[in-house]
């Protein structure tokens, strides 16, 4: 008998068996995802647009790890950047993403102006979501832009002295994507 590698079950599995399920079915696994964790409840609250400030939960995610509350506690930018990331899964929001884009690098700014000096990755970080976050406010519409332009502008003026080019490469980033834009 020869060995087969065994293949591991794809959306294509999942597709063929839900298409037995019936309406009643279907909720019952539904809330079942929805009750195993709080990013599925985020995810679906997100995706069908239900509550007040859908970008509430990323926003407190990107916070906790961008600028922790606990001292000592370290930063965790890869959490952060899947917290934008799940939420533009959740739900096709440009204004939605350039909030959290732009929030993510407001919060590691604000650590980094609080604490001093930090690490050549976590400015390599914030310098790659700036450049992001500015990619994304050019998408919206242009009276939609203007709110964002200040932040980004604020982060870039605050960040002269830092080390690791972060000054240079948000003035390069802002004046260069902004300006080619107009």
């Amino acid at each position: 008998m020869r060995n087969r590698k065994k293949q591991m079950p794809s959306w294509s599995d999942v597709k063929t068996a839900l298409e037995c399920f019936d309406h009643p079915d279907l909720l019952e696994l539904i809330s079942d995802i929805y009750n195993l964790s709080k990013n599925n409840q985020d995810f679906l609250h997100a995706r069908l647009s239900i509550g007040d400030d859908l970008l509430a939960p990323y926003k407190k995610i990107i916070k906790e790890c961008m600028y922790p509350d606990i001292p000592n506690e370290s930063v965790r930018i890869l959490r952060a950047k899947r917290a934008i990331s799940d939420y533009s899964k959740a739900i096709r929001d440009t204004k939605g993403e350039a909030e959290l884009l732009t929030y993510f690098v407001e919060c590691g700014h604000k650590f980094t102006l609080y604490y001093g000096d930090i690490d050549e990755d976590f400015y390599d970080s914030l310098m790659e979501v700036y450049g992001q976050a500015i990619k994304k406010v050019l998408t919206l519409p242009d009276h939609e832009q203007g709110n964002f332009r200040e932040r980004l502008k604020k982060i870039m003026l605050s960040s002269n002295g830092i080390g690791w080019g972060y000054h240079d490469s948000l003035c390069d980033d802002y004046y260069g994507l902004f300006k080619a834009s107009n």
